[in-house]
């Protein structure tokens, strides 16, 4: 019997389990969708570049780069091509045009990325509570089982004492 009920617990908490991520999996979804229906293209182009430039592939292409300028125009070989001679006037002229450009599209990116975090964590807030509120109705439910087996058992001793008396009496 009790190995009964330890089965069924678990299948009941697994069914459980599959709601809730049912459920969450729905949200995310629906957020997903909500997200790509809202975003205009420059939305988008400001999160890819993003994405491009905070990855190990920008910077291993960025290292190359800078490799490949300073190595073409300081070389000897190379002297019939520098365009940009040191101090690299024109590279530093390069690298503050892509900063001056890079910092408000990644900006832009985590301002939408932030909103969209705090979405979730107002879906989030909103599941927890609700939950919460489930729990503390199974506890009540349970403190009344709790006490109505409480009634329960001092109604059987006093059963069984008054069967006591009655077989003391014979």
């Amino acid at each position: 019997m009790e190995k009964e009920n330890t089965k069924d617990l678990k299948e009941y908490a697994g069914r459980i389990q599959q709601l809730v991520e049912n459920f969450q999996s729905n949200i995310h979804d629906h957020l997903n969708e909500d997200y790509a229906k809202s975003t205009k293209w420059s939305d988008k182009l400001a999160d890819n570049v993003a994405e491009f430039v905070g990855s190990w592939k920008f910077i291993n292409i960025f290292i190359v780069f800078l490799a490949a300028w300073v190595i073409l125009n300081t070389l000897a070989i190379t002297k019939v091509i520098h365009f940009d001679e040191p101090p690299f006037i024109l590279l530093n002229l390069l690298l503050s045009f892509l900063a001056g450009f890079q910092a408000p599209i990644i900006m832009m990116s985590q301002n939408r990325q932030s909103a969209r975090d705090k979405q979730e964590a107002i879906i989030d807030f909103a599941i927890n509570y609700k939950a919460e509120q489930e729990i503390d109705d199974m506890q009540g439910h349970l403190h009344r089982l709790e006490a109505d087996f409480a009634e329960f058992r001092n109604e059987v001793k006093e059963d069984l004492a008054e069967i006591k008396k009655l077989l003391q009496g014979k």
